[in-house]
C-alpha cells in the first residue's frame, strides 16, 4: 500500500472547507428566508478545527515529500508531530479529528512496517482503532493495514527461520483482511441496501 495516493485526509480537508466556503450572503431577515429557507446561519465552523486541518494537511504534504524522496523515516517524523501534537476536543476530538487521526495513524503503521518495526506499526493500529471504534471505512482501513503489517511481519519471520512465529503472523494477516472486508461490506451495505450480502 502505497501512502503517496490521495489520502482520505483530503477528503475530510475538501468537505470542511466546502462547508467553510457555503452558505448564504447575510442579508436581512427576509432576503435570507427567501436564499435559504430553514437557515439561520447555522454554526460557525471552528477555526482550531480548521487551523488542526490544515496543519494536518501540511503534515500529509511533508510526509509525501519524504516518501518521494524514500525517506520513510522523515515521514514517518512528519505524521508523529501531527498524531503527538495538539488536536481540537483534547481527549473528546471532533469526528473530523478523529477521522483524519485514524487515518493518519494508519499511514504510519504502515510506513513503519515498511521498515520492519512490527510493533510500533500494531501500536498505531491500536491506537487508531480507539478513534474509529464503529465500522466505517477509517475501521476497515485500519483492519487493511494490520493484515498488511502482519503478512509483512510474517515474511521477515520465515526469512529468518523462525516458521512457527511466521505461521502466527500469517494468520493474524489473513483475519484482519477478512475483518477489514466484513466492516468495509457492512458500510456498503448500510449506505446502499441492496448492494448484496456482506
Amino acid at each position: 500500500m502505497n501512502c503517496r495516493r490521495p489520502c482520505l485526509v483530503w477528503l475530510v480537508l475538501a468537505v470542511a472547507l466546502a462547508v467553510l466556503a457555503s452558505g448564504c450572503a447575510k442579508h436581512e431577515a427576509a432576503q435570507q428566508r427567501l436564499d435559504c429557507p430553514g437557515l439561520d446561519g447555522g454554526k460557525p465552523v471552528d477555526p482550531v478545527l480548521l487551523a488542526f486541518l490544515s496543519r494536518a494537511r501540511a503534515a500529509h504534504h511533508l510526509a509525501d515529500q519524504y516518501e518521494e524522496q524514500e525517506e520513510p523515516a522523515g515521514a514517518i517524523a512528519a505524521l508523529e508531530k501531527l498524531v503527538r501534537g495538539p488536536v481540537p476536543g483534547g481527549e473528546s476530538p471532533p469526528p473530523e479529528a478523529r477521522e483524519v487521526l485514524s487515518d493518519t495513524r494508519a499511514r504510519l503503521a504502515d510506513l513503519e512496517s515498511q521498515l520492519g518495526r512490527f510493533d510500533d506499526a500494531a501500536e498505531d493500529v491500536d491506537e487508531g482503532l480507539k478513534l474509529a471504534p464503529e465500522p466505517s471505512y477509517y475501521q476497515g482501513h485500519l483492519f487493511e493495514v494490520r493484515g498488511l503489517l502482519e503478512d509483512r511481519r510474517s515474511k521477515a519471520l520465515a526469512k529468518s527461520g523462525k516458521t512457527d512465529q511466521a505461521k502466527q503472523a500469517r494468520e493474524r494477516a489473513l483475519q484482519a483482511f477478512e475483518k477489514s472486508m466484513r466492516v468495509q461490506a457492512g458500510v456498503i451495505k448500510k449506505a446502499v441496501p441492496d448492494a448484496g450480502s456482506p
